[in-house]
């Protein structure tokens, strides 16, 4: 046992016993950032912002919410909105946070793309992002039924059906989620279970891995560039500040970063009080009715550019049931991205995507697809939105397709070049 002497405050009283010095040093104040990178890099810190966000005002929401379905639709739109003092607030925060949350990890998450990210000794912090995208995926989702709305049940009913495409055990697994041979009471009080406790248990050990795999690598920054970050640091200790390339974690990039979170939650707390309405569908105003089909269902916009890919073969292909192939490629959709890091055959060297002419086509490609994909996803699968619909999710997995073919001829010009 280390010797305990005589603290000279509370912090090297701690520090004998904890050895938050130590922590400190290695988490936050020798913890090096590359210098050439921008404000994108500060998304991660915008997405921990709001994501306390969203358990601090799920906590509020959770004192007064009634996991029944006789009683849920009231405790959200009557109780909380009406009769809790400024419980129309914390709503307002947990919904809005629900949909930004979203938009950042998609900025998050193409921002990664465009820069290699993905690459070289960085495939961990990619998987455990992309696997922190799937559990937030499921979070947002079995919120969203919570309500107990037309468009929560019906959603929830198309979306727990998506399980009984799976051969053989198909039938069965749908009635196992649902507690029932519909969604009913016992599905609303899963899903309640799973939005309050298990899932966000998962994020915050997800959350945890997913820094730990960034400790290793460092971060990546805008130009690619690979250099020795211990001899950088060496440099910065020894203050030749201006010749090295890193900044230490804390107070520098920090304090930039805080810059970013206060632009971001200004934004957020514009839309939380004069436009929350855009994160809410105004048919999930109207109490749950299995006996009232809403005209079009559909989920919320984040998982709109999916939704439109199982939707978007509306006609059977050789012999095989068009349901069938928009479950293949529903699911091809939501696990091509966590095989991002293998698909780019291009391991010569990390760059980022406008100086690689294949590739920068390939990403513009992708984005521009995936927002068509999501406009059209919310409209309705009659006439020519139908084929657009089709045409955007055959680009989409074509792109896929190419992609590692693309990254090889890309790997093999370089080779050629030097």
């Amino acid at each position: 046992m280390a010797e305990i002497k005589k603290a000279t405050g509370l912090m090297d009283w701690l520090d004998q016993r904890l050895a938050v010095n130590g922590f400190i040093k290695v988490m936050m104040s020798e913890y090096w950032i590359p210098k050439n990178i921008n404000f994108l890099w500060a998304m991660g810190v915008v997405l921990m912002s709001l994501f306390m966000i969203l358990i601090v005002s799920g906590i509020f929401l959770l004192m007064y919410y009634k996991p029944d379905i006789k009683l849920a639709f009231d405790s959200v739109n009557y109780t909380i909105m009406q009769e809790v003092e400024y419980g129309w607030l914390w709503r307002h925060m947990h919904g809005v946070a629900a949909s930004v949350i979203f938009l950042v990890i998609y900025i998050h998450m193409f921002t990664g793309i465009y820069y290699g990210s993905y690459k070289k000794g960085r495939e961990m912090i990619w998987l455990t992002g992309m696997a922190l995208f799937g559990i937030f995926s499921a979070e947002a989702f079995s919120g969203y039924m919570l309500p107990w709305g037309q468009m929560s049940y019906w959603a929830a009913q198309v979306i727990t059906n998506l399980f009984g495409g799976i051969p053989f055990i198909g039938e069965a697994l749908v009635i196992w989620i649902r507690g029932d041979f519909l969604v009913a009471d016992a599905t609303l009080t899963r899903f309640f279970m799973l939005h309050v406790l298990l899932l966000p248990l998962v994020i915050l050990l997800l959350i945890a891995v997913h820094f730990y795999a960034l400790r290793f690598p460092h971060v990546n920054n805008q130009d690619s560039e690979e250099f020795d970050f211990d001899k950088e640091a060496k440099k910065y200790l020894e203050g030749r500040k201006k010749e090295s390339k890193v900044v230490p974690f804390w107070p520098v990039f920090l304090s930039k970063d805080f810059f970013v979170v206060g632009i971001a939650l200004t934004v957020f707390f514009y839309l939380v009080c004069f436009h929350y309405d855009f994160a809410m569908d105004p048919i999930n105003f109207e109490p749950a009715n299995n006996m009232k089909t809403p005209a079009h269902i559909y989920p919320e916009w984040y998982f709109l550019w999916s939704y439109e890919v199982l939707r978007g073969f509306f006609f059977d292909i050789g012999g095989i049931a068009a349901m069938d192939i928009g479950l293949a490629a529903f699911g091809f959709a939501n696990v091509i991205f966590m095989l991002l890091p293998f698909l780019d055959r291009n391991t010569m060297h990390t760059a980022p995507a406008h100086k690689r002419p294949m590739f920068f086509v390939w990403f513009w490609l992708l984005l521009i697809d995936m927002i068509v994909l999501t406009v059209y996803g919310k409209l309705p699968p009659t006439g020519a939105n139908a084929w657009v619909g089709f045409g955007a999710t055959i680009v989409f997995l074509v792109l896929f397709v190419l992609l590692p073919i693309i990254t090889k001829i890309e790997a093999k010009n370089e080779g050629a070049e030097s």
